[in-house]
């Protein structure tokens, strides 16, 4: 077992550098991409145009004109609940995973021909549209939640992209990958953004938390990004989630070349290293990835 490769970046505390979103917002051009976005643009303390981050509705509609000025997504929405996730920080995940599959030649591969699948896709099937629309891959998004695969099927139809992106159900409550690669599928990554989580109480734990550090109280117990339980906590955690892709992903040794997770909790980073070490890899790799005061990482891993 070879030792896991960091790479650091310079513990960098910016976004990537292929990042659309490392400056700050544009609201001018931003309300012309989304005429909605205008009723929510406020001026902040220091007299520049923001919006009420504690707003879920301002932050889904700011969200709507992210997409639709950065990557042509005309026709966006999710359930009311359903988890709202920061664009920028989506984005970087997809920026790290292209640098992981270049293979050395220095220039993010484009087109069809690299496929990835998307673990929990989610109602807003944000890594699939930006992928796609930034690197031309192809997609499969898995999801457990009924409504949430509904609602991200709409969204592919929606915007004509059911040729690029495609939408499967997980039936299983205990598998992540059994069931959703078929028999002679390749993809060249798996990436995961788990319920990190153990508990609801956990998970509300963290919601009140959150709310503190915005300065509002919390109502019926959700956040302005949202979230639904099988998106924000899983019993065990992130811990036994990524544990148990890590245990499934040695059944597809032939099928897929990278496998990657977001992990948001060191302590769960050194006890998956520990997971892999069981298996036989050629390659272990973590990605520190930042926004702001919030730090997570990408794990990686392949097969000899």
């Amino acid at each position: 077992m070879i030792k896991p490769d960091r790479l650091d970046l310079n513990e960098k505390q910016q976004l990537h550098s292929r990042n659309k979103h490392r400056g700050r917002y544009d609201f001018q051009t931003l309300v012309r991409s989304c005429p909605e976005l205008e009723e929510f643009v406020i001026l902040n303390p220091h007299g520049s145009p923001s919006i009420d981050f504690k707003n879920s509705d301002a932050v889904k509609t700011l969200n709507k004109a992210l997409l639709s000025n950065f990557y042509g997504i005309g026709l966006w929405d999710i359930p009311e609940g359903y988890l709202c996730p920061p664009i920028p920080g989506r984005a970087d995940y997809i920026h790290y995973l292209a640098d992981l599959l270049d293979d050395g030649e220095g220039e993010p591969r484009r087109g069809k021909p690299v496929r990835v699948l998307d673990v929990g896709t989610g109602a807003n099937c944000i890594y699939p549209l930006i992928g796609h629309k930034e690197y031309g891959w192809t997609f499969v998004g898995s999801e457990i939640d009924h409504l949430a695969l509904r609602s991200a099927k709409n969204i592919v139809e929606a915007n004509h992209l059911t040729k690029a992106i495609s939408i499967r159900k997980q039936s299983s409550v205990e598998n992540i990958l059994e069931g959703i690669i078929h028999h002679g599928e390749k993809f060249d990554a798996v990436m995961c953004n788990p319920p990190f989580h153990a508990s609801l109480q956990e998970s509300m734990t963290g919601t009140e938390r959150k709310w503190k550090n915005l300065g509002k109280r919390p109502e019926h117990n959700d956040l302005n990004f949202g979230g639904k339980d099988s998106e924000l906590w899983c019993e065990g955690g992130e811990l036994r989630f990524v544990t148990q892709m890590i245990k499934e992903s040695a059944s597809f040794v032939d099928s897929v070349k990278w496998f990657t997770s977001l992990i948001s909790k060191k302590e769960t980073l050194s006890l998956c290293i520990s997971e892999l070490k069981k298996l036989n890899l050629s390659d272990v790799k973590f990605i520190p990835m930042s926004q702001g005061q919030k730090v997570s990482r990408i794990l990686a891993w392949k097969f000899r």
